[in-house]
């Protein structure tokens, strides 16, 4: 491993990425580099100038553009990226989609599946290659986000499954929602819950392929929940509100130097594993705009 630990958190033009970068900058090292990626050109430039200009903040931070909804573009920054520096020692996916609560989720189900789904798809066949043995890959998902808030007839579809067939069970989702057939189907109403436990699925089918090389030489992947005290997780996780405060355990988390195998693949609040087969069909969560 080189002196100099690079970081990546793909969503810091949101502001729970903006949280995540800032709390990098402030605990890594002076040669250390925190790379703040999104697809806002002008809130990315904003999270690092504030965070360059705090006072607490030790690395060096600088802006990435990284457009998830355009995929040939992703692609090729993503392969940029390896090309100017090789490996990463912490990525983070910190994307999330955001539901106005005022319009229909209909009309807001191809946005927000993009950029919830089809990003963490995107950062985990781009940049999972790139992770350095020994370093750490965490996608942001919510506490809702395990297998049991589904309905028993549909937990097959992400449980076991690649990430090919976890992507192909969001289009078939995304299908039902073009043609009114969801709820027939039954999915839940609202789209938080399928969109964020197909996100731990995806996490679950990548670590499961890498799962004995990297727990041989300390490579973490997992899921995170960035739940703070008080803040229920999904709402912080876009909107900001006690952003601050819930990045400090996925920072802990990611930055550790040792980690209990038993994390690995799993999703993670405040330390502890959520278990995948836990929770009941529920109420739809919403996501909430900012």
């Amino acid at each position: 491993m080189t002196d100099q630990r690079i970081a990546l958190v793909i969503g810091a033009d949101q502001p729970y990425g903006q949280a995540l970068v800032g709390g990098l900058a402030a605990r890594m090292h002076p040669a250390d580099l925190v790379l703040a990626a999104g697809r806002d050109a002008q809130r990315v430039l904003d999270t690092t100038e504030r965070t360059a200009g705090k006072a607490r903040t030790r690395s060096r931070v600088e802006g990435w553009i990284l457009d998830t909804a355009d995929e040939e573009f992703f692609f090729a920054r993503a392969h940029e990226l390896r090309t100017r520096y090789g490996a990463l020692d912490v990525i983070v996916s910190a994307t999330a989609g955001v539901l106005d609560p005022h319009a229909s989720e209909a009309d807001q189900a191809d946005a927000f599946i993009d950029a919830t789904n089809v990003a963490t798809h995107a950062v985990l066949r781009a940049f999972g290659s790139m992770l350095r043995p020994g370093g750490c890959l965490a996608v942001v998902a919510g506490a809702h986000a395990t297998l049991g808030h589904l309905s028993p007839h549909l937990r097959d579809l992400f449980d076991g499954a690649s990430l090919q067939q976890v992507e192909y069970a969001v289009e078939s989702w995304r299908s039902a929602l073009h043609l009114r057939t969801a709820r027939e189907a039954g999915w839940p109403d609202g789209l938080a819950v399928p969109a964020t436990v197909a996100q731990v699925a995806a996490v679950r089918a990548v670590a499961a392929e890498r799962r004995a090389r990297d727990r041989a030489d300390g490579t973490l992947v997992v899921a995170v929940c960035p739940e703070a005290p008080r803040v229920p997780s999904l709402r912080c996780s876009v909107t900001g509100e006690g952003s601050e405060e819930a990045a400090d355990p996925v920072l802990d988390l990611v930055l550790a130097e040792y980690t209990d195998p038993l994390l690995y693949g799993e999703l993670i609040r405040q330390g502890e594993v959520l278990p995948w087969y836990g929770g009941t069909p529920t109420e739809e969560i919403q996501y909430l705009a900012p």
